[in-house]
Parts: structure tokens; C-alpha cells; sequence
């Protein structure tokens, strides 16, 4: 296949990730009263001000267990309620499956607090498939996660991590732990969402580049 990169940009907001279903919720969360009067446009504002009375780690407790508190228990919220206001989280916690969870809830009380809680930052990249050898692609992290891959020095987290995977010699099970989201408007022209903790824009190779999709074959 042969891969034209054509923008990367670094991000620290996802906008679609919050709903102004989410605002209301987590004002009703934080005791803000008549939260379902407010008019959309001033539900960020307002849930800023609702989150600035409460403590920091008190506020992350509140958040994390308004998003992640199906997956992980009191005590794990408990500990990363601390552990955000000095660590990046949303990079270092163990387990990658939380990473964007992790990411959004972070930036959010970065902006609500101006502060206190670490930045972080993601990456967006934008490629073109120009030749794509025959496959249909479609948005098959599997086979996008190898194509994006395929552009990336030998250094790169990725390339070091899920070596096998992206060589096809094991069944590739993880390419959600780095590929957050991946939007195509149109076909083979994409763009990738991932944290700069597994890649940036010294990651890349070239702008154009070849990449030789592996399959893994069971057999």
C-alpha cells in the first residue's frame, strides 16, 4: 500500500466526547441546583463554577465515577482522584483500555480548575491510502493500525510494543489500546486519534510512505 500524510495536529480537547446530556448530569452530580433550566450554551460555564466548591480530588472522584464507575471500583477512583492531579493518567495508568476515558476527564478538570491537573495532549493525524493494494478497508482498526504504523520509526512506542501484532505473526487484539477513534469521510482518506504518548509527529517517517499489511493466519 502506499500512504500520503497530509496534516497532523496536536489536541487537547475532544469536543465531541462531552454532551450537553453529560453537563446536566454531572451538574446534578456536583448539586447544582435547577441544572436542567440552563440553557445549553451555559452548561460548560456553569458546571466550571459547580466544579471550582469542591475540592480537586473531590470533583475528579465525582467525574471518574459519573464515566468509569461500571469499571472500576471505589478504591481504584479513589487512588486515581489523586493520583491525575499529579501524574498524566491518561498516559501512565496501567491498564490503556482507559486511556481516552482518562484523557477527556483530565482535560476537562484541567480547564475547569485553569490548571492544578496536568496537561496532556493527543494527536491527530491525517493520511490518505492512495494505493490501497486491493483491501477494503474501511475502518477496520486492524488493518488501519498496521497502515499507520507502517509510517512510524522503529523507536515509536508502538512499533515496540505490538511488534508482532503489526507483523501478523500473533492475532492482533490490541489496536483500540492506541487507536482512540478513527473518522473517515470518505474512502480511504482518514483520520486517526491517538495520545501523543504513543505517537507524535517526530514518530513519522516520511510523508509518503509504503506499508506491506500482514494478515495473521491461524493455520
Amino acid at each position: 500500500m502506499k500512504v500520503q500524510v497530509k496534516d497532523f495536529q496536536s489536541v487537547n480537547e475532544i469536543k465531541s466526547y462531552w454532551t450537553n446530556q453529560d453537563y446536566k448530569k454531572l451538574l446534578e452530580e456536583f448539586d447544582f441546583p435547577d441544572a436542567k433550566s440552563i440553557k445549553d450554551e451555559n452548561l460548560k460555564e456553569m458546571l466550571f463554577m459547580a466544579i471550582g466548591d469542591f475540592e480537586p480530588n473531590e470533583a475528579a472522584s465525582v467525574v471518574l465515577n459519573y464515566k468509569l464507575g461500571g469499571a472500576l471500583n471505589e478504591g481504584q477512583i479513589d487512588s486515581l482522584s489523586h493520583e491525575m492531579m499529579v501524574d498524566k493518567v491518561a498516559e501512565e495508568y496501567p491498564e490503556p483500555n482507559f486511556h481516552y476515558d482518562l484523557f477527556n476527564i483530565n482535560q476537562l478538570l484541567f480547564k475547569a480548575y485553569n490548571g492544578t491537573f496536568p496537561n496532556t495532549e493527543a494527536a491527530r493525524f491525517t493520511f490518505d491510502v492512495i494505493q490501497d493494494d486491493g483491501i477494503n478497508i474501511g475502518t477496520d482498526k486492524e488493518i488501519l493500525a498496521k497502515i499507520f504504523a507502517g509510517g512510524l520509526k522503529d523507536s515509536c512506542l508502538i512499533k515496540r510494543l505490538f511488534a508482532e501484532q503489526l507483523a501478523g505473526s500473533v492475532e492482533f487484539k490490541d489496536a483500540h489500546k492506541f487507536i482512540w477513534t478513527i473518522e473517515s469521510s470518505e474512502k480511504n482518506k482518514y483520520q486517526l486519534l491517538t495520545s501523543k504518548y504513543w505517537a507524535d509527529k517526530d514518530d513519522l517517517i516520511a510523508g509518503e510512505y509504503d506499508v506491506n499489511v500482514q494478515f495473521y493466519d491461524e493455520e
